[in-house]
């Protein structure tokens, strides 16, 4: 198989596997998205869907969140981990969103990167999942899956990204995100891996990944 029939293949086989792609965290608007996606940094979506709801009973836009204080905050997303660095950025954003952009979460790569606690990861989910933008958000698993089907170096996620967009049809960047990300769960992680289920490194993986497991 040359690249593009190996691409091709791999863009077949998620689409057999996930017709439907369940958003993994749970929200009703951008705004609660970005704090979830915020919450989920060196966290797992699980976790952070439990933390959400009470959260987001007190304050769910960015009006009734400034009237937290950030120890409130804190007190509350402590079980996500990094709550320090997490409770100051929500509250700050959301200062921030009232002041700039009238409550709303703007749809604007520029924009959202300036908001505290909000790197690219975290602006590129919200322009995707929220607004239907494209884009295409890495994070462990894309990052792995893309190095074990040969697809990018794995030197880091900035090349792994631009290689994503560059192999990809970008009308396909936001189904093929999530769709990666439910496959690197489900048939390719990181721990406890077994080739047998994962069809799709089994035909294109990367020669020296597959070398490994023989």
């Amino acid at each position: 198989m040359n690249k593009a029939e190996r691409v091709s293949f791999a863009m077949k086989t998620l689409d057999a596997l996930y017709p439907e792609i369940p958003i993994p965290l749970d929200h009703k608007d951008p705004y609660t998205l970005l704090i979830a996606v915020l919450l989920s940094a060196q966290s797992t979506d699980v976790r952070v869907n439990k933390i959400t709801p009470l959260l987001f009973e007190k304050a769910d836009n960015p009006y009734d969140m400034v009237k937290l204080s950030v120890e409130q905050i804190r007190e509350i997303i402590k079980p996500v981990g990094l709550s320090p660095m997490k409770s100051k950025g929500i509250h700050g954003l959301s200062k921030i969103l009232i002041e700039k952009h009238d409550g709303e979460v703007p749809a604007d790569f520029e924009a959202l990167e300036e908001l505290p606690a909000v790197g690219h990861k975290t602006a590129s989910v919200v322009m995707s999942q929220a607004f239907g933008i494209p884009a295409f958000p890495v994070d462990t698993h894309i990052h792995r899956l893309m190095y074990r089907w040969g697809f990018s170096n794995g030197k880091n996620v900035v090349q792994t990204e631009r290689d994503a967009k560059r192999l990809f049809p970008k009308d396909a960047w936001n189904r093929l995100h999530l769709q990666i990300i439910w496959y690197g769960r489900e048939y390719s992680p990181a721990r406890g891996w077994n080739i047998e289920k994962d069809i799709i490194t089994q035909k294109i993986g990367r020669k020296s990944v597959l070398n490994k497991l023989n």
